[in-house]
């Protein structure tokens, strides 16, 4: 059967799938919408948790910027892998004690001010938004080549999807939901890896092909064959850093500290029904991330090694059928300078003729490898359920901060249980809409998008979390403040350098890299713009009158390791 036939029966299987739970796991009241009626297993919301991470930015763009900029590509690795960690052991247990499930309602009850739970509210939409914007993306560059659709409708058919089991099933449909894609998704990442392993290198297990040597008669490491490759061709080194070490300690700040401060991942702690419960699941999402996490690596190189054999030099006419159908997508465009119908894809950006997509290098793994047809329709499942199953927990996190944080907290407190399920499900028809339209209209590769977003939260959660947590001098006016100057830094920069917004549009953005403050991109500028927030934060609060002492009284209780209560949803 074709790869076209194929993609139809297995997306076809795991859709229905994933509607069929929406629509027996159905939330019938806010608590089942908001935390899943707080009763979900240890190891199913470890799994939920790994989707609800792992995006399209970890299954379809890592490996492939890893495989574009090499060593410099670690900083994605180490940076979410490390932010996790640090969620996971450093505000999760107190967050879950304080029995609030969204960052808007623990920075409104704990800086005893709507001001400041407003401000959360704006700055968990923006965050929301860039993050789900990666997401649409990796659904429309997945339906485009498989379904043989454009990216405009590939969009469309996602934003359904996600409109089906999110604003039907709430966070009680999207967890079941969730574990069925991490399987998906999961399953989809390791079966390629498994069969170019042994075919490369000669060894199943991807991660020890990476160090291990290529089957070619050779004799050779694969990083080495890599580097070698890389050189010949004027590309840098595949195993040496062309970033400064301030730029990579930057974006990898920023990743960290930005995933302590992601809304969507610290829901997830409310879902199980005690704090052992949160500790243990997180725990289980920790080993389930780390399966994909450390196989993407050799993932990249397998995948760079087989594309630079694949195409460099190669007569144009006789491209495989793959190359052919990317090109369709618009997403692999070969310009013939010379004339001569030879593909010269080399270092030098006057002579290079080939320019690829990053966001297309695991999704073409197996059709450049020649791996069998199921297997390239599996993948492209699976990168649809990584795109899904996060697109639908930032979903239900803005209709979350639109039905409770505003409405039920500010504007109308006295809303029935039905109206406040009503305005969180309107909540969510709204935010797919904006979505999609940021997927049609997409501000760069899926897993640059998504470093903006960490930068985001970085800029505007992480100082109002920790110091919420750790510092009971800290007070409402610091809050603030820290929080609007750094978003609003950040959102500048951004602008600035990444879109060129001030200063000639998108075209003039690498004319504009000298620019940087400190030397550091705009992905790794939330690092600054959390210290600014930081600063702001400590000096702000120590010049204005100290919180309440209940306030403070609180503070001193949640970081006791006693006792703990379910998430507060009334």
């Amino acid at each position: 059967m074709s790869v076209q036939t194929w993609t139809f029966i297995i997306v076809g299987l795991t859709f229905a799938l994933y509607i069929g739970i929406a629509i027996w796991s159905r939330a019938g009241s806010t608590s089942e919408f908001y935390v899943a009626g707080g009763g979900v297993h240890p190891v199913a919301n470890g799994m939920a948790t790994a989707a609800d991470w792992m995006s399209a930015a970890s299954f379809i763009s890592m490996a492939g910027l890893i495989s574009f900029m090499g060593y410099d590509g670690a900083v994605f690795l180490m940076g979410w892998t490390g932010g996790y960690v640090l969620l996971a052991l450093l505000l999760a247990p107190y967050l879950r004690k304080f029995g609030k499930f969204t960052v808007p309602d623990f920075i409104g009850d704990r800086y005893y001010s709507n001001v400041a739970r407003t401000v959360a509210v704006v700055c968990a939409i923006i965050v929301s938004f860039t993050y789900v914007a990666g997401q649409m993306r990796g659904v429309g560059v997945v339906f485009s080549r498989f379904l043989e659709v454009d990216i405009t409708t590939g969009v469309y058919i996602g934003m359904a999807i996600v409109f089906f089991y999110a604003v039907l099933g709430g966070m009680k449909g999207i967890t079941y939901t969730q574990v069925a894609q991490y399987c998906v998704l999961i399953f989809a990442y390791m079966v390629p890896a498994f069969f170019i392993s042994i075919a490369m290198t000669g060894n199943v297990i991807p991660q020890l092909g990476l160090i291990g040597d290529v089957t070619d008669g050779s004799g050779m490491a694969l990083l080495d064959k890599l580097d070698q490759l890389h050189t010949e061709l004027g590309f840098a080194e595949y195993t040496t850093g062309t970033k400064t070490m301030t730029d990579v300690f930057a974006i990898t700040f920023a990743l960290m500290v930005g995933t302590a401060g992601l809304p969507h991942v610290i829901v997830r702690f409310f879902t199980v029904p005690k704090v052992k419960d949160a500790r243990v699941s997180a725990g289980w999402a920790l080993v389930f991330i780390a399966i994909l996490y450390t196989t993407a690596p050799a993932i990249a190189a397998f995948a760079r090694t087989n594309l630079i054999n694949t195409v460099s030099n190669e007569q144009y006419a006789s491209m495989p059928e793959w190359f052919k159908k990317w090109e369709e997508t618009g997403l692999i465009a070969f310009t013939d300078k010379n004339e001569d119908g030879i593909i010269q894809y080399v270092g030098d950006k006057d002579k290079n003729e080939l320019t690829i997509d990053r966001d297309i290098m695991v999704l073409a793994n197996p059709e450049i490898a020649n791996l069998p047809n199921w297997v390239i329709a599996l993948v492209a499942a699976g990168g649809l359920a990584a795109a899904l199953s996060t697109a639908a927990g930032l979903l239900l996190v803005i209709s979350t901060a639109i039905s409770r944080d505003l409405i039920k907290m500010q504007i109308k407190p006295d809303v029935t249980e039905k109206g406040e399920l009503m305005w969180a499900r309107i909540g969510a028809v709204f935010a797919v809409i904006v979505a999609g339209y940021f997927g049609i209209n997409p501000p760069g590769f899926v897993a640059a998008v998504v470093a903006l977003a960490f930068g985001l939260a970085a800029a505007s959660f992480f100082p109002a979390i920790v110091l919420g947590v750790f510092d009971k001098r800290m007070n409402r006016e610091g809050a603030i403040a820290g929080m609007v100057i750094g978003i609003s830094l950040m959102l500048w920069y951004m602008l600035k350098f990444k879109f060129g917004i001030f200063d000639g549009g998108k075209d003039a953005v690498a004319a504009l890299q000298p620019g940087w403050w400190f030397g550091i991109s705009p992905e790794g500028f939330g690092t600054v713009a959390m210290t600014v927030n930081l600063i702001i934060a400590l000096i702000v609060s120590r010049l204005t009158p100290a919180p309440p002492q209940e306030v403070q009284d609180i503070v001193e209780d949640i970081r006791v390791p006693r006792g703990a209560g379910s998430a507060h949803v009334h």
